[in-house]
């Protein structure tokens, strides 16, 4: 149990590479609307689910250490959300190495929820 409590503070860096990811996935939605007119509405809509996604992923990784209950379960939510959320969309090697980004992540959740947990 101590070599996994020792994973514990690789989640909090793993949120804010998670919530570099979104941003920078957000501003490449941004900058693809000029490519297709159609398709514009659509994609503002996915930047601005991206912009969400990584400020959410930004507090989690401020505020996991603090040992709150409702902040590691809402972390474990959106962690699974991105996971299953992936999957459903256009599967890529973008998408795999993110999917796995958030699996490594959620696991050390639940295998150091003895840290989070108060």
């Amino acid at each position: 149990m101590k070599q996994a409590a020792q994973l514990a503070p690789f989640a909090k860096y793993l949120f804010f590479i998670i919530a570099i990811v979104l941003a920078v996935f957000g501003a490449g939605s941004f900058m693809r609307v000029n490519d297709d007119p159609d398709m514009k509405m659509m994609y503002n809509i996915y930047a601005v689910l991206m912009f969400g996604d990584a400020v959410a992923m930004l507090f989690c990784g401020l505020y996991i250490n603090r040992q709150i209950k409702f902040l590691y379960w809402f972390a474990v939510i959106v962690l699974s959300l991105n996971i299953i959320l992936t999957i459903f969309d256009q599967f890529g090697l973008v998408d795999l190495i993110f999917s796995l980004l958030n699996v490594v992540t959620l696991a050390i959740l639940l295998v150091c929820r003895k840290e989070f947990l108060p």
